[in-house]
């Protein structure tokens, strides 16, 4: 089977319910952003030791084929498979189980992202994962997206947080007043 089937060559790509539009659609841009944020979040989870987080994250790529093929047609209502309350509320559970862990000044400064991998791969995944979100807003605009996709990607981004700052070592925080960094103990 071949990969490449030339009818993209001018700019046109179909869409799952075969709808052909412009590759820099606002709707290819979306599930496009869902797709990186899925490669990211693969990247990610290849530096990862800790086995239940490798697992919450791979559940979530799995669900991201389900929210990158609803942005991937005209008739998102009419995709098979659907992200429902149920999966936001999993991953509200996620984000809470995660800040428990932390101490109150962990929680409540910024940091400067990316003291290992682990961390650093999951806080570029939730960049990707924010403007993922964003282009959803925008082309939320001209067609219907469901509110649970959005509101899914929206609490995506936080367990992203969450399990990158559960994950950070050696923390250096940003002190607004300052300008400077600071560890924990200043």
């Amino acid at each position: 089977m071949k990969i490449y089937t030339k009818t993209g060559d001018k700019g046109k790509t179909s869409l799952f319910d075969d709808t052909r539009v412009d590759k820099d659609s606002i709707r290819v841009e979306s599930y496009g952003t869902i797709d990186e944020l899925n490669s990211s979040i693969g990247l990610a989870r290849s530096f990862i030791k800790d086995e239940e987080i490798r697992q919450i994250l791979f559940d979530i790529q799995r669900s991201l084929f389900d929210v990158a093929g609803e942005l991937a047609t005209t008739k998102g209502k009419d995709f098979p498979e659907k992200i429902e309350e149920k999966d936001i509320k999993h991953l509200e559970g996620i984000i809470d189980y995660y800040l428990e862990k932390m101490t109150k000044e962990e929680k409540s400064m910024f940091i400067v992202p990316g003291s290992n991998q682990e961390s650093a791969a999951l806080h570029m995944a939730r960049t990707i994962c924010r403007r993922g979100e964003r282009r959803m807003l925008t082309l939320s605009k001209e067609a219907e997206i469901r509110m649970e996709v959005i509101r899914y990607v929206n609490r995506l981004s936080d367990v992203l947080y969450a399990i990158a700052r559960f994950l950070e070592t050696n923390l250096s925080y940003v002190d607004f007043n300052r300008n400077a960094e600071k560890s924990p103990s200043s």
